[in-house]
């Protein structure tokens, strides 16, 4: 399986393309089950590339865990949770907030 990632042009955060749009995390990112699917997903990451939206662009690997989408490689699980050395910033931080909640 695989799912659309880039970084938002705006600010460079990390982004999945999810229902129809970017989102900041990849639990919920469109999957491609086949080549059919992936080529659909590249032609609107090439398009979204073109208006400028998003910049490094890229189909990567990932699993189902849980009913969420999760990054196979070890790259792309630290953009999808942030910094490794300090958990209290990026997304892990709001993750951990919910969870503590």
């Amino acid at each position: 399986m695989k799912v659309l990632t880039a970084n938002r042009l705006s600010d460079g955060i990390a982004v999945w393309y999810a229902d129809g749009g970017w989102a900041e995390t990849v639990g919920h990112a469109d999957l491609a089950h086949d080549k059919a699917a992936e080529d659909r997903l590249e032609a609107l990451g090439a398009a979204a590339l073109a208006n400028n939206e998003v910049v490094d662009v890229n189909l990567i690997d990932a699993d189902v865990v849980d009913g969420l989408v999760e990054p196979v490689r070890l790259r792309e699980k630290i953009r999808a949770a942030g910094p490794t050395i300090r958990t209290d910033l990026g997304k892990q931080a709001g993750l951990e907030a919910i969870r503590a909640a």
